[in-house]
Order: structure tokens, then sequence, then C-alpha cells
């Protein structure tokens, strides 16, 4: 017997809607249905998130250091401008208006700038000029905190400098605020996350350069289900963890005798997805042979 040979099986937002309405023994009639719908869908993103079920958003982030900086955005800051090619990544940039200043850490293309967190707001259509360098641009539009919004949590920090990666070791928010001098520099080793709107990775020592790189794991938020016709940005194995918990959150509002049903199933599926989700690596147990104590 001859098999599909197709895997490209694929649900958007109004599949899932459909799917959990039938679980709840309901059909969608009105575009209210479909409204609240997407509103506990993305409530449902929310909550996985804060349980930490999206390794699969997990991606690696590099920001270059700048000398004396001690505070980054934990994700990509970029301006766009007319022109970067005349800039050095390391020099701090002035808005002609706003009088905001802001390192270049990067230059990812020839029309934009990856920046360390501004002093202040940079208005759209100023000048900026280049404290080393002395090039000037115009800031073509606003500062893009999309992606500096969107992290969650940070994992895991090194610190490369010349092809070697060392490990930076995370503090706590009392163990960062007891630091007595955090402009103290060197080769950063410890960092703090500090998990605001707009979150913030504080390292210590600050840089003593601006070629070391702060390379970093970070969590950051699914897209939101936006219209119908989007698909979700989850991967194959949790379609049915996600129309199993979105039937539950509508059961809540509009299939009240089902609400005991669809949660335990929506709990079975979420503790699989889980199990599922988890980093995995070798365990290995190495006997002591030598007959030394081990504490």
């Amino acid at each position: 017997m001859a098999t599909s040979s197709s895997k490209d099986f694929e649900l958007d937002v109004s599949d899932y809607v459909e799917e959990a309405f039938e679980r709840c023994g309901l059909e969608v009639r009105t575009g209210y249905d479909l409204k609240t719908a997407k509103r506990s869908l993305n409530l449902m993103l929310a909550d996985w998130a804060n349980r930490g079920l999206n390794q699969w958003t997990i991606n690696e982030t590099s920001i270059t250091t700048a000398t004396g900086v001690r505070e980054y955005p934990a994700g990509t800051l970029t301006m766009t401008v007319a022109a970067s090619a005349s800039f050095s990544v390391g020099e701090t940039i002035t808005g002609g208006t706003s009088s905001a200043t802001a390192t270049i850490t990067n230059k990812p293309s020839t029309t934009s700038f990856a920046i360390t967190i501004p002093s202040g707001t940079f208005s759209n259509g100023e000048t900026l000029t280049g404290g080393t360098s002395g090039a000037t641009t115009t800031l073509s539009a606003a500062v893009d905190l999309t992606d500096f919004k969107s992290t969650i949590d940070v994992l895991s920090v090194v610190i490369r400098r010349d092809d070697t990666d060392f490990a930076a070791d995370r503090l706590s928010r009392e163990g960062y605020l007891n630091i007595p001098s955090k402009s103290t520099t060197g080769r950063p080793s410890q960092f703090f996350l500090d998990r605001q709107i707009q979150p913030v990775l504080k390292v210590w020592p600050a840089p003593e350069n601006d070629t070391d790189v702060i390379i970093f794991n970070r969590l950051r938020r699914m897209d939101d289900a936006d219209t119908f016709t989007n698909d979700l940005e989850i991967p194959f194995r949790f379609y049915p963890c996600l129309a199993a918990g979105l039937a539950y959150y509508l059961s809540i509002k509009r299939a009240p005798n089902r609400i005991q049903v669809l949660k335990g199933i929506y709990e079975e599926e979420f503790e699989r997805a889980m199990v599922e989700d988890r980093d995995r690596a070798s365990f290995n147990i190495k006997p002591n042979v030598t007959g030394t104590v081990i504490a």
C-alpha cells in the first residue's frame, strides 16, 4: 500500500478555532465567536511562555561590547538610517534634536545600526552624528523595539574573545545590586537580566574593549495568533496540545458542562508536550575506582 509521501499538514488559526468549538459541542456562528477564540488562544500562548513550553523559540543572539557600557538590550535594538557605511562599530552616536546617545554594536546593513540602550528617545528624521568618525546620517524610522521586547528570559551567556568563549555566571537582582563598583572594567564574567517590559542584560565587569562579543541564548515569545489565516509558530508535535488547550479555554466561557473532561485531556496533552520539549543530554555514571572520597 502506497503512502501519501506528504509531510505538509498545517493548521491555521481558523482550523484550531473550528476544532476547539467542535470539541465543545458548538459551531462557529458569529464574528464574535472568532474574536473570543483568538483572544483565548493568545492568552494560552502567553501561559505556555510562563511555563517554558516553547523551547523552539530559543535562539542565539550576539552583541558586540562597547567599552564601559554595562547595560545591553536582551535582544536586537535596531535603528534605520539613510546610510551607515561611514560609521564605526563601537562609536557613540548623538541625535542632533533629541541629544539622545547610543553606541553602535553592529551594522546589519548599509541602512541600519544595532545599538545599545539609548540614553533618551531619538526623534524620527533627526541628524545622527558619530562621536569618533564625525560621520552624519538621518534617522529614517523610529527605533525598532519589537525584537528587544520579545525576550522572555536569557538562559546562558558567554563572552567571546579571540575565538574563545568564556561562560558568564548569572546573578540575582540582589547579587547585582550588591556589587560595590559596577563601573569596574574587564572581561565580563557575570550577568543579570532585568526582566522589565523592555528587558535589559547587565554585565559585570563592564567591558574593557569594543571587540568582545556577548553571545546569549534567549527564550523569546511566540508570534501572536493575528489573522485567522496565519499559521502558528509551533512545531508539528504540539498540534494536539494546542487544540486541546483552546477547547478547554473556550469551554470555560461557552461549555461549562465540558470543562472537566476537556481540562483532563488538555493536562494530559500538556504533560506529554512538556516531556517532549525538554532538553536532552547524555547522562553517564562514572564509577569512582580510585578509592578517593568524592564530597
